[in-house]
């Protein structure tokens, strides 16, 4: 039994414990109850019986009255003497009933019964005996027999009565018997129920000792092992919860040598990585900021050895200037922030200087008090002596470009006069010569100064995007009007070789956001380069879609396209593509210009080779419907968002 109880869970296991004395005091108080109850029966059956024989003697009393009374008035005549024969006659019934009722015993109910009809008997003779015409008659012999035969009667009551009171007397004894049987079985019944209610304190006091109080006092003895960092081994065999909080701990104790064994092990690398890493110095400080620990890196960095320097204030790397301050400070923030940063010269135990890169971060224990500091130092005396290099050779490279700038700047001011007079005297030769052949000459002259010109004009646009210079004006553009103004532009070019351009006309509520003549030298330039490398009598169309919240403009020719491998030089200044196919005029800037102007413009321009030729898209942002709102009632932009740099 003992090992099943051992098994139950605890609350069982109090259930048990509680129930068995409970359980057992009830058993005690129920027999006592029970005890006392059968006393009380027997008591009563003692008492009725006692009623019993007393109704009993009250018949016997009040018939010997009633006949004394009748005695008595028979013999004077007097009215006076039959007051008890009247009392009598009224309450020889209801004794009767009460007798009748307490009565159990069947014997003694047929008893009654014959009582009953001899009192009866008896009443109805003295009633006779109580008419006056009997008095009056004088008959003394009828009155002799009468009375004979009263006395009868009487005799034969007498005999039922006293039969009934020694049934009612055995019954009696019987009784009482009973009753003492009955109280000593309730005294023994309380003996009993008292010794079982300690016997039951004693098993539940036993039980609570054994599968609980023992087995916890063994837990606590285990769990004070384990805190001292032993081995706990579980020797509880059972399945309640105890049996399981032992498993855990033995379970917990395994865990956690493993995991010591596993830190020690963890701290073991850690301290030989630490130790072995000789590009950081890596190094403990106390809150004070001396230095508890040293690796091998914070030697070679600064020179100084783990015996030379633990024990001494961190404030030694720092120059004279800074010594006094810059160290607390770095303490303070860390301490305040968990970690900071910092970069600045350092000393070494030699003197010379390198720059450093520092970081330290505060250590707290569990309970949030700070018990030091960790500082890292890195060596980049090199990475700076390269950025300072490298900020010089920006500076160099910006002040190159801005020379550059002004000399392009000055210079095609310095070209564009001269350039300007040419082109005007070419111009007024044209008008005055007359042969054909002079007239090709100056035709050729006025090109050539044009080219010029162009050049000149692109050289300077490419000049002033790269030194961030080009003011562009931003607005919202119908896109069917500048396609269509620049197909105005761009037809001229197609006579000589008969090529025919075709537009997908664009809705008129379409709008971009970009710079309307920026915009127009984009397609123009797209659509002289679509007419300039297209096959003769061929085509070139101008398409638009509408993505999301931007625009797409394709120029589509039929020309030969461009092969994969050169399509990634395409945008590269001066670098003409397919010049030696043809023999048209071109400064190789016209692309690269027109991708950096519509990048400036917050789109893309791209390229795709297709079959029977090549297209190009130019991707604008969709102008706002508010601003297009705004465009359609006549309202002008806001200035705001009218001119920036690129």
């Amino acid at each position: 039994m003992m090992p099943r109880f051992a098994d139950l869970p605890l609350r069982a296991k109090g259930i048990v414990i509680i129930m068995v004395p409970l359980a057992l005091l009830l058993a005690a108080l129920a027999s006592v109850f029970v005890a006392d109850r059968q006393s009380r029966i027997a008591e009563d059956q003692v008492r009725v019986t006692l009623e019993i024989q007393s109704g009993i003697q009250e018949l016997h009393a009040l018939i010997a009255e009633a006949a004394t009374a009748m005695r008595g008035y028979l013999l004077t005549g007097r009215a006076d003497f039959l007051d008890p024969f009247n009392r009598a006659e009224d309450r020889l019934p209801v004794v009767l009933d009460e007798v009748g009722r307490r009565l159990r015993d069947e014997e003694q109910k047929a008893r009654l019964e014959r009582i009953s009809a001899l009192v009866d008997a008896k009443v109805d003779r003295l009633q006779l005996l109580k008419q006056a015409d009997i008095l009056r008659a004088g008959g003394r012999e009828d009155l002799a027999a009468k009375l004979i035969e009263g006395k009868q009667v009487l005799d034969m009551l007498r005999q039922e009565i006293d039969a009934m009171n020694r049934r009612e007397a055995d019954l009696l004894n019987a009784r009482t018997q009973a009753a003492d049987r009955v109280r000593t079985l309730s005294r023994s019944l309380m003996i009993s129920a008292g010794f079982l209610g300690f016997a039951g304190a004693l098993v539940a006091v036993f039980l609570f000792s054994a599968s609980i109080v023992r087995r916890v006092h063994a837990l606590k003895a285990e769990a004070h092992r384990l805190s001292q960092g032993e081995v706990v081994t579980s020797a509880d065999p059972f399945r309640d919860e105890l049996g399981n909080l032992g498993q855990a701990l033995a379970d917990a104790s395994v865990l956690l040598k493993k995991r010591e064994a596993d830190l020690t092990e963890s701290e073991e690398r850690f301290r030989q990585l630490v130790e072995g890493v000789s590009d950081y110095g890596i190094f403990g400080l106390d809150p004070d900021g001396r230095v508890v620990s040293w690796n091998a890196g914070a030697a070679r960095i600064t020179g100084y050895q783990a015996e030379e320097i633990v024990g001494q204030h961190f404030s030694r790397f720092y120059p004279a200037p800074t010594r006094e301050t810059f160290p607390g400070e770095e303490l303070s923030k860390a301490a305040l922030h968990g970690r900071t940063e910092a970069e600045g010269w350092r000393l070494r135990k030699d003197g010379s200087r390198f720059w450093s890169h520092v970081v330290v971060t505060a250590l707290h224990d569990e309970t949030g008090r700070l018990r030091g500091f960790s500082k890292i130092t890195r060596d980049i005396t090199e990475r700076k002596q390269f950025e300072e290099a490298l900020l010089a050779a920006r500076e160099d490279a910006v002040r190159a470009s801005n020379a550059k700038s002004e000399f392009l700047s000055r210079m095609s001011h310095e070209l564009r006069t001269p350039l300007n007079s040419v082109l005007g005297f070419a111009q007024l030769l044209e008008m005055d010569v007359t042969d054909a052949e002079s007239r090709e000459s100056v035709a050729q002259i006025l090109r050539a100064g044009r080219h010029l010109l162009s050049l000149i004009d692109e050289v300077l646009d490419m000049a002033r995007i790269e030194a961030g210079r080009m003011d562009l004006t931003v607005e919202p553009q119908p896109v069917a009007e500048v396609i269509e103004e620049a197909v105005a532009l761009a037809r001229p070019l197609c006579g000589k070789q008969q090529i025919r351009i075709e537009v997908t006309e664009a809705e008129p509520d379409l709008t971009v956001l970009a710079d309307r003549r920026r915009l127009l030298q984009v397609f123009l330039n797209l659509l002289s380069n679509a007419v300039k490398y297209n096959r003769p009598r061929g085509s070139v169309t101008v398409s638009h879609r509408v993505l999301d919240d931007r625009i797409r403009i394709e120029v589509s020719d039929t020309g030969p396209g461009i092969p994969a491998e050169r399509v990634a030089r395409l945008f590269t200044p001066f670098d003409r593509l397919g010049a030696e196919r043809i023999s048209q005029e071109g400064t190789g800037l016209g692309l690269a210009l027109s991708k950096h102007l519509i990048d400036a413009m917050g789109g893309t321009l791209g390229f795709s080779n297709r079959e029977g030729g090549a297209t190009f898209h130019v991707d604008l942002p969709r102008a706002p419907a508010a601003i297009r709102s705004a465009e359609a009632q006549g309202i002008a932009p806001h200035p705001a968002a009218a001119t920036f740099s690129p």
